[in-house]
């Protein structure tokens, strides 16, 4: 039997991980790529949120039996959850104005955080995963991720130390780095232990991502995607693959750079060719925008929509809807669905002890 064919076994079983059935709520849901993860790991979603049009679009497309909301979070009643397993979401990273205030949660009113931290408290989930970008650890000297706990904690729940997850550790093919926090209800926290996902021990490639491999059965499907403006492809034909701006011609580097080019930092990730024999750096959300270019290995283009899709580690029957850009800001604000998964395997392993918990005290 193929080292594929193993793997592909190895999924199936890892998908049932639990003989419960757990559901959750997903607030600012996106294009799916978290509720996909945790589908896989066995939890049922009782309900999504999502503001933006196609990204709902996009999960009743592929999921028309899931409970999706369309609009403001702030009209959505939470109480009929109450009692819900679990509670995920990413919202924005927002500053708060400290002046004169205790931080409660009322405090954060008006702010996205206030309608996660009000679906918390109306919801009483057992257990809550949210997650955002890494620069929430240091914003604003680390006050606003301080509040963030705080408020938390104010409300019932254990806060384990806020983790940053890098994707190439959980089988994603991309330097994707996110930061997490995961409540516990108190009442739980002094008799279970959460055990962060285990580390993958093999990092996959940008060519694991788009060839027939591990990760998928076949080459990455043809599909639309943007292309450089003229200038930007004449400069990024000179960059071979796992080069950058730094390997242009001395003349081209000052022109093309303009002041950035007098500044500090290494500044790596512009006129940026990917090798195949490495992750992906982390994708954005428009491929073609300046200083963040993401180029193909050996065609001078941005990444195809599908090819975006598996560096973020859609199935490739993942339709995306709306127009070529909303698709690509869907999926380069995604959750990868591998590390989703591997973080929906430890959730499904407390709410278990969780469970046993409660079926001891009857």
């Amino acid at each position: 039997m193929s080292e594929l064919e193993l793997l592909k076994i190895s999924s199936i079983l890892s998908s049932h991980t639990t003989s419960r059935t757990y559901k959750s709520i997903e607030l600012f849901a996106g294009a799916g790529g978290m509720a996909l993860g945790m589908e896989k790991a066995g939890i049922e979603h009782a309900l999504l949120n999502n503001f933006d049009r196609y990204a709902t679009e996009t999960l009743k497309k592929n999921r028309p039996q899931w409970n999706v909301i369309h609009g403001d979070i702030a009209k959505i009643d939470f109480t009929p959850y109450k009692g819900i397993d679990l509670l995920t979401g990413g919202f924005p990273c927002q500053a708060f104005s400290y002046a004169g205030k205790k931080m409660g949660m009322e405090d954060t009113r008006g702010t996205l955080f206030y309608e996660f931290a009000r679906a918390l408290h109306e919801s009483e989930p057992k257990v809550f995963l949210a997650e955002n970008v890494k620069g929430l650890k240091s914003h604003d000297g680390g006050r606003t991720l301080q509040t963030m706990v705080d408020v938390f904690e104010s409300m019932g729940y254990k806060i384990l130390e806020p983790t940053v997850l890098k994707g190439i550790h959980y089988n994603v093919p991309q330097k994707r780095e996110r930061i997490f926090i995961i409540g516990i209800k108190k009442e739980y926290a002094s008799k279970v232990t959460f055990q962060w996902p285990k580390e993958s021990e093999k990092i996959y490639t940008l060519k694991d991502a788009l060839k027939k491999g591990e990760l998928f059965d076949c080459d990455v499907p043809l599909s639309d995607g943007q292309l450089y403006p003229e200038k930007k492809k004449k400069v990024l034909d000179l960059v071979s693959a796992g080069g950058y701006w730094r390997d242009l011609p001395l003349n081209i580097q000052k022109e093309y750079m303009m002041k950035s080019f007098y500044l500090g930092g290494g500044k790596t990730g512009i006129a940026r060719r990917i090798s195949w024999n490495e992750p992906c750096l982390t994708l954005t959300c428009a491929p073609a925008q300046k200083q963040t270019e993401r180029c193909h290995p050996d065609e001078t283009r941005p990444f195809q929509v599908r090819e975006y899709a598996r560096i973020q580690t859609f199935p490739d029957e993942w339709i995306f809807e709306g127009s070529l850009s909303n698709q690509y800001k869907q999926i380069g604000n995604a959750v990868p669905v591998n590390l989703s998964y591997a973080l929906g395997t430890s959730l499904v392993k407390i709410l278990d002890d969780i469970s046993e918990l409660e079926n001891a005290s009857l």
